[in-house]
């Protein structure tokens, strides 16, 4: 008889397409996966797999397979979900993941208080751009994730938990250039996430700009390059607000506000909509929502002083409104 573990399994090895990483990802050996996997294929009287020396391919059943498995699966964690959501208090697993320009400033933080809050969960984190995030929530690899919105599939649930502007990052010998308007920004060598990135996508639609129209292009894979990529001269770039003071502190480099209509994005948390524990979702938002303000407040004071001039009374005037 075909059981969950060989449907766990099966999904498991569609997904990664690689005996060895799904194995792992299912906490057992290569042989003990592909006995499972073979035995599965027994039980229903034909062949799920291609297999090779360099790759694995599944076949066109397998692929069918692979998606109604997949649906299963679902409705057994949502079962599983419908029990824990009539508890009090959030336990078991909790699958959740972070966009790159979040993670390394809030999910720390966030880590510390769910385990203070939910003592009874077991959570695993993940950080990945937001086309990852979002395929992880629809099949069912992540139960939440934390990223910009709005959430662009429909079966998805998103919850708003704060607004971020973005502020320019340039050289420290235009510590006392205005801050550039958005024509002047268009003709710069503006420095961009790799594809991927939703906030490279947010920087571009700012500039009003088309994806392969930027200034001759450079690229990194995180915001801490291309910080010290304009360190080095090699042109400006956007970051986000609670991005400067991690980034910034030790790079020789000056931060400015842009003028009015500023950059921003709206982060939130973001489930799928058939989960039954969205009430204790928001809980965890509120906690995200809260070490976002924390972290807001302490990294204002910790701005480097290398800042535009005609920034320091907005600063000024955000520091007497939050005390």
């Amino acid at each position: 008889m075909i059981s969950i573990k060989h449907l766990r399994y099966f999904a498991a090895l569609a997904q990664h397409r690689h005996f060895g990483r799904a194995a792992d990802a299912c906490a057992i050996s290569q042989p003990a996966l592909s006995l499972q996997i073979k035995d599965l294929e027994d039980l229903i009287g034909a062949q799920l797999v291609e297999r090779d020396r360099r790759q694995i391919r599944l076949t066109s059943l397998g692929e069918a397979f692979a998606g109604r498995a997949q649906q299963i699966l679902h409705s057994v964690d949502e079962l599983a979900d419908l029990a824990r959501a009539s508890s009090p208090s959030l336990g078991g697993r909790l699958r959740i993941g972070m966009i790159p320009t979040v993670a390394p400033y809030l999910l720390p933080a966030v880590i510390r208080r769910l385990t203070e809050h939910f003592p009874a969960v077991d959570l695993r984190p993940r950080e990945a751009v937001t086309g990852k995030l979002t395929d992880d929530l629809i099949t069912g690899g992540l139960d939440i994730a934390v990223m910009a919105l709005p959430a662009s599939e429909p079966s998805l649930q998103d919850h708003p938990l704060f607004d971020e502007e973005f502020v320019l990052v340039r050289p420290l010998a235009d510590l006392d250039k205005p801050p550039p308007g958005i024509e002047s920004l268009r003709e710069m060598r503006l420095l961009l996430l790799e594809e991927g990135h939703c906030f490279r996508d947010q920087a571009l639609a700012f500039c009003n700009m088309a994806p392969g129209l930027a200034q001759d292009p450079m690229e990194g894979s995180s915001l801490a390059t291309l910080v010290r990529m304009v360190g080095a001269g090699m042109g400006v770039t956007l970051i986000p607000e609670m991005a400067v003071g991690a980034e910034t502190s030790a790079v020789e480099v000056s931060i400015a506000r842009l003028a009015e209509p500023r950059p921003r994005r709206s982060i939130g948390l973001v489930w799928r909509k058939t989960n039954p524990l969205a009430e204790h979702f928001m809980q965890v938002g509120e906690i995200v929502r809260q070490e976002h303000d924390t972290l807001r407040r302490h990294g204002k004071s910790a701005w480097p002083p290398r800042i535009d001039a005609r920034d320091v009374s907005d600063r000024a005037d955000d520091l007497v409104d939050q005390h």
